[in-house]
């Protein structure tokens, strides 16, 4: 392996010492903090280090690179449940196009808020979808026992429950809370 390739904090393997991580680079050599506790300073052509992070391999690619990646990422926004910002706008009712919302203090000397109603439901919508994927997270931890992740799920349950006032912006009834 060449200087060129590391980087800082780069997982790395040597035949010798183990595995370890990549603390600094110079020139010619790399200072790597190994899993026994030990820092030593290395030269990685001549010492035989390797990457030790996974890697992957796509052979028989039948599409475009740029295509491949672009299926993938989508897929992944997809099955988080985030969504693009101009696909937001799409899912606020007609009505609401172009609308401010205006929020007036109690205090008369104080100016009013107004917000394009667009940039108000992104924001509705964002925490729609960090609660969402919090769900996820917290139903596929591992160390999280039942009684735990009840408990959690309750929260989230109250939070979407706060934020059904907003389902009168949606357009589509299956994107309400």
């Amino acid at each position: 392996m060449n200087i060129e390739s590391l980087r800082i904090g780069m997982k790395v393997r040597h035949p010798q010492y183990g595995s370890g991580t990549v603390k600094t680079i110079s020139e010619a050599v790399a200072e790597i903090q190994f899993d026994d506790g030990s820092k030593r300073t290395v030269a990685p052509e001549p010492s035989g280090l390797e990457s030790a992070e996974p890697r992957a391999a796509i052979s028989g690619l039948s599409v475009p690179l740029n295509q491949f990646v672009s299926e993938t990422l989508v897929a992944a926004i997809e099955k988080l449940g985030l969504q693009k910002p101009d696909s937001v706008v799409e899912k606020l009712g007609l009505r609401w196009h172009g609308g401010r919302l205006v929020m007036h203090p109690a205090d008369v000397t104080l100016q009013a808020k107004e917000v394009p109603l667009e940039v108000f439901f992104h924001k509705i919508v964002m925490v729609r979808n960090n609660l969402r994927v919090l769900e996820q997270k917290i139903n596929a931890h591992e160390k999280l026992s039942d009684g735990e992740k009840v408990e959690m799920q309750q929260y989230i349950t109250k939070s979407y429950g706060s934020l059904t006032t907003f389902n009168v912006l949606f357009k589509e009834k299956e994107d309400q809370f």
